[in-house]
């Protein structure tokens, strides 16, 4: 019996032996030790050329025209001829007030003033052969001129009883019903109709602003614009497809405020662009010849100032203290502190930390071709 336990002892020693005899060798690594590949970020060479100068203001909406429809004569409305929020031309039937008694009253001013008429005539006849005094054919006189003056005024009444459009544009929502008593003791207001195309901006600058950029101009630092750019931000940050031009610029500043006003002018033939809405407005006021400008993206800010994290030729992340100056559109104009050719990081500052080596990727540059596969490979005799 005990040497029946002995063997099997043994024999277990030398199997659990093997085990360990078949485990890793010392000199192989074990998974992950070399680490996580580099992050891929990207990047762009600095470079610098002719630079355009923006300002970014505040600026609303206005339409270029706008007409409040009212009631003209009095009476009840009968009908509402318009549909809300359309499209409409000038002279387009808005509201039918009721027309009866102003088509009466235009009915009987005609008989009179056409009475009136035959009278001027008989009397002139008679005047001539000494049938009237003077005094009773200047009396006929003077009764056809009033009958025609109550005519004229009596037809326009029964005109304006039939509300039509001022001018074209898109018309709001009615301001009565039907049924309702308007022009009594005032003009009602009917309804609002806005010009939206071409379509007005409001916007300001302040004297400080303009003060800095003429002493700029004339010191050379910069160029007075030829022309001045306006653009559109709209809500969403997206540029608005249209340009617009720059119609007024005051001389004089507002005592209130500080700020020169500014109106520029903009087609909006889709109606995108509503009055009464709040807009960015990037205006181009002068130009450099030669700068350097970096996305507004790549620019960070810290305790001493702002930075970009530049890529070495080893692929390192280094910070590099910059100067910033003015806008150029979404772009900062740097005066300082970095080098033309040098590549910073555009995307993926998070995972650029300083001194860690990155994969650089420059998005401007054309994707590099795919190796073929093995199958492919084999297809071609490879």
């Amino acid at each position: 019996m005990f040497p029946s336990r002995f063997h099997n002892i043994a024999l277990c020693s030398l199997a659990l032996a093997s085990l360990v005899a078949c485990g890793p060798s010392s000199d192989v690594k074990p998974a992950g030790a070399g680490g996580p590949p580099p992050a891929e970020v990207n990047v762009m060479t600095v470079s610098s050329g002719p630079v355009d100068l923006t300002t970014d203001l505040s600026g609303r909406l206005q339409s270029v025209r706008t007409a409040q429809v009212r009631a003209r004569v009095e009476g009840v409305v009968d009908r509402i001829l318009f549909k809300e929020g359309a499209e409409i031309k000038a002279g387009t039937a808005l509201f039918q007030i009721d027309p009866r008694a102003y088509r009466a009253s235009a009915d009987a001013a005609r008989a009179d003033a056409q009475a009136a008429e035959q009278l001027l005539q008989r009397y002139q006849a008679l005047l001539e052969v000494r049938g009237v005094s003077q005094q009773e054919y200047e009396a006929a006189v003077t009764r056809a001129k009033q009958a025609k003056a109550t005519l004229a005024k009596a037809s326009i009444d029964y005109e304006n009883a039939m509300v039509t459009a001022p001018i074209s544009g898109r018309v709001g929502h009615a301001l009565v019903t039907e049924g309702a008593l308007v022009g009594r003791g005032d003009a009602t207001p009917l309804v609002n109709i806005d010009q939206m195309d071409p379509i007005y901006v409001n916007f300001s600058q302040s004297e400080n602003e303009l003060f800095s950029l003429r002493q700029a101009i004339k010191q050379g630092k910069v160029k007075a614009g030829d022309s001045l750019k306006v653009q559109l931000l709209l809500s969403d940050g997206s540029m608005y497809g249209q340009a617009g031009k720059l119609l007024v610029s005051e001389e004089t500043v507002d005592v209130n405020t500080g700020n020169v006003f500014l109106r520029a002018e903009f087609a909006n033939p889709q109606r995108e662009l509503l009055p009464g809405s709040f807009v960015r407005v990037r205006i181009s006021q002068a130009r450099m010849e030669q700068a350097m400008t970096v996305p507004q993206r790549a620019v960070q800010m810290n305790s001493n100032g702002a930075y970009v994290l530049s890529v070495t030729s080893e692929n390192k992340v280094a910070p590099v203290p910059v100067q910033i100056g003015p806008m150029s559109g979404d772009k900062w104009v740097v005066t300082g502190g970095l080098a033309e050719g040098t590549r910073i990081v555009l995307d993926g500052v998070q995972k650029a930390k300083p001194g860690a080596t990155v994969k650089p990727v420059d998005p401007t540059s054309p994707p590099a071709p795919a190796a073929p596969s093995a199958s492919a490979a084999s297809q071609q005799g490879l």
